[in-house]
């Protein structure tokens, strides 16, 4: 599920598209994946979360279009970050934790 955001009606409003999901169902079910995750995992995908992903969207398209913005915004915000910020000190220590046994094998 993708929201686009919209050129001619500003930044803010987005429109919602399910083009995405429509793809990534239909590639999950396609013979490489399976044999990919067949032989990454040793089961076949049953592409449940695929679906969700598409119900997810289409019911999303049901609501009014702010309700869709604060529920989007929502999700954004509850997303956690791929990274994990440290301040120098953090870093430092983080770094002598992890690695600071190979400083004694010199």
């Amino acid at each position: 599920m993708t929201s686009e955001t919209g050129a001619s009606s500003g930044p803010t409003t987005r429109r919602l598209s399910c083009t995405t999901c429509f793809d990534a169902l239909w590639f999950c079910y396609s013979p490489v994946h399976q044999m990919q995750q067949y032989y990454r995992l040793g089961v076949l995908d049953n592409c449940s979360e695929k679906w969700n992903a598409v119900l997810d969207c289409l019911n999303l398209k049901t609501k009014r279009s702010t309700e869709v913005q604060e529920i989007l915004e929502t999700r954004e915000k509850a997303k956690s970050h791929i990274w994990t910020y440290r301040t120098q000190e953090e870093a430092s220590s983080n770094w002598k934790e992890q690695f600071g046994h190979l400083d004694e094998m010199e």
